[in-house]
């Protein structure tokens, strides 16, 4: 009989994610785990006032997993998800030195909330688990875990980017995190260059180094289906006569600074000044729904945006078309398979992204016969199978709207071309083969006891 998957993440996705606006470690696990009896543990979203060490799991069971979650305490919310995950670790990891802020407390609230989410786990596991922890928010959950006496099987997969180890020294403490991650049998990551990172700081750390790229991706064929049927959608017809024939530049992001959206929104007003051509005949819609909104940088950001959008506007409009259309709200996974199909450029241009699985949803949504244009960062991780989008340095606006002009230029044969270059990339790092690759070096050979510190 195949062994129980236990995921552990941070936020467990709440039942009404299934089929709306599903954060990418939600859409990909479910995508990739769909036939292996699952429990999906971790925080409820809901801060309570109590201590989270006395908050017992609620367990849900819907049709795709079981569901256990525990709520946090307004402080421990406040010091583990707000301070260290978001503050502290969330832009060191993404090369953001320059914002990364620190407090001893924060790290302190981090620590204790990662032992108190393995005891809360520890008592729902069974002899023959494999558990899956996921992302930056749980580095030291395994060896929690651990010292409270458990043999199973425990990795570990990291979403976002592993900065060079010169960056992550910056950490105060930081070899108590990296000799944390002893305590996983398996440790992947996005890319190979994360992998290289990530094993360069181990070993400085005095840790067997382990880390391997095993790229994320999505369920290409599904979503494909998805996108054919969400075209012919209210809200995608909609958007389609709304435009007025012209071409569309679509971004979809969480609202956030690695996602270089303040560059984005400057290369597309360089594409109107630079190429006269396009003025009037094109509309960029951003998709960026707010997130984080408790952290100081995040609502800085809102604000820079926002006159920006201004900005755009007010130097291009013509009284019938305005040239930025700037959502920040969630808009529905089967909506935004529609806008995809519908988009002349997918434009994704972060400044550092662990995979950024817009990209590949954006390729799978295009109709093969008159597919759209995908514009990359090559500072995505996905640009490291995208041979066929054109990539882009985000920080040059100059370089994004040559981008631009390109994509929204380019000839029927090239985009067939490149299209089906990525689309080969996409159904071969699929959702299921990152998770079957995974998954099964979990199941594999144990690291030797004699490799693995103890964390009694």
């Amino acid at each position: 009989m195949t062994r129980r998957l236990v995921i552990v993440s941070n936020r467990v996705p709440a039942v009404k994610e299934r089929s709306a606006a599903a954060g990418g470690l939600a859409v990909a696990v479910r995508d990739a785990t769909a036939r292996r009896r699952k429990l999906w543990f971790g925080w409820s979203g809901r801060t309570t006032l109590r201590q989270t060490s006395r908050n017992v799991p609620s367990v849900t069971r819907v049709g795709w997993a079981d569901l256990a979650t525990i709520e946090l305490s307004e402080e421990d919310y406040s010091g583990f998800y707000v301070g260290f995950s978001n503050s502290t670790l969330w832009p060191l990891l993404h090369y953001r030195s320059g914002l990364t802020e620190y407090r001893r407390r924060d790290l302190a609230c981090y620590l204790a909330v990662n032992v108190a989410f393995a005891e809360a786990l520890v008592p729902l596991l069974e002899p023959d688990d494999l558990v899956w922890v996921h992302d930056y928010h749980l580095i030291p959950f395994g060896a929690a875990l651990r010292a409270r006496g458990s043999p199973i099987r425990i990795g570990f997969f990291l979403h976002v980017p592993f900065p060079p180890p010169e960056i992550f020294a910056i950490l105060p403490r930081w070899e108590e995190l990296v000799r944390a991650l002893d305590a996983y049998d398996v440790i992947g990551v996005q890319t190979p260059q994360d992998a290289a990172h990530l094993n360069q700081a181990m070993a400085a750390a005095a840790v067997a180094p382990r880390a391997e790229a095993i790229p994320v991706g999505i369920d290409p064929s599904s979503f494909a289906a998805l996108a054919r049927r969400a075209a012919q959608g209210r809200d995608p017809l909609r958007l389609a006569q709304s435009l007025g024939g012209r071409a569309l530049v679509l971004g979809v992001d969480r609202l956030d600074y690695s996602k270089g959206l303040p560059q984005r929104f400057r290369g597309f007003a360089s594409l109107l000044q630079r190429f006269p051509e396009h003025h009037a005949k094109v509309t960029m819609l951003q998709i960026a729904p707010v997130s984080r909104g408790e952290v100081a940088q995040y609502r800085a950001l809102r604000r820079e945006l926002d006159e920006l959008v201004g900005r755009v506007n007010g130097e291009h409009a013509e009284f019938d078309w305005n040239p930025l259309r700037y959502l920040t709200r969630d808009v529905p996974r089967q909506t935004l398979a529609g806008f995809y199909r519908l988009a002349r450029v997918g434009l994704v241009t972060p400044l550092r992204d662990g995979m950024n699985l817009v990209a590949k949803e954006y390729v799978a949504a295009q109709d093969p016969a008159d597919p759209g244009v995908l514009v990359l960062s090559r500072f995505a991780g996905a640009a490291e199978d995208m041979a066929g989008a054109v990539l882009v340095n985000p920080v040059d606006p100059d370089e994004t709207a040559e981008a631009l002009h390109a994509a929204l230029t380019m000839g029927i044969e090239e985009r067939r071309s490149r299209w089906q270059q990525m689309m080969v990339a996409v159904e071969r790092t699929s959702a299921a083969a990152w998770a079957e690759s995974f998954l099964a070096r979990l199941e594999g050979e144990a690291v030797p006891l004699a490799r693995r510190r103890s964390f009694a």
